[in-house]
């Protein structure tokens, strides 16, 4: 019988521990800094019954696979991809957060407030969304570092959904808040996010 718990088994699952507390302690530190809410609460970190559920199959894919195909996880240059998407999401969403400040929020406005600015410079100037952009990358990398083909694609596919129409959503606030110049600028600069 094979050893089940290799060293590439506690190094992916390090990884992915090491990755989503980058990512949920950087976002926290985020929120505080940037728009100055000691406030921030586990759903600033993004931890809901969505991301439960996410753990869940992503854990669940994990274990099957280790157990009835372990060569899977052995996938080296898929490891290796899995974690330049993760790098390349966190830079990503980070720049977008970074360059919007006080006008990135992990819930849609639906209120203007004085503050609010259209922000179309940095990272804005190439996508007008590449907060979703960037965790789109950065979850479906998690995945694709893990050797979980079945989830990486499901989650994509789930990602994408909740993304259209999150945006669908948001942009027509933008719209009601910015008028014209919203308009001029999704004409110009694509959401990020393909065919949406």
């Amino acid at each position: 019988m094979t050893q089940v718990f290799t060293p590439t088994v506690y190094k992916q699952l390090s990884l992915m521990v090491l990755v989503e507390l980058i990512f949920k302690i950087s976002e926290y530190v985020l929120a505080i800094v940037l728009r100055g809410n000691p406030k921030s609460t586990l759903t600033t970190l993004v931890i809901n019954k969505i991301y439960l559920l996410d753990m869940i199959f992503t854990l669940s894919e994990y274990f099957i696979e280790v157990f009835l195909v372990p060569e899977l996880k052995q996938v080296w240059w898929m490891m290796h991809l899995g974690i330049s998407m993760v790098i390349t999401g966190e830079i990503i969403r980070k720049t977008a957060i970074i360059t919007a400040g006080y006008g990135f929020t992990h819930q849609i406005r639906t209120n203007r407030d004085e503050e609010h600015q259209l922000v179309t410079h940095g990272i804005y100037k190439y996508m007008r969304h590449p907060g979703y952009v960037g965790y789109m990358i950065w979850s479906v990398g998690v995945q694709i570092m893990l050797c979980n083909p079945l989830w990486a694609i499901g989650l994509a596919v789930e990602l994408w959904r909740f993304f259209s129409d999150r945006i669908v959503y948001e942009e027509k606030y933008l719209r009601e808040f910015f008028g014209e110049r919203y308009d001029e600028y999704a004409r110009r600069v694509p959401s990020g996010v393909p065919f949406v």
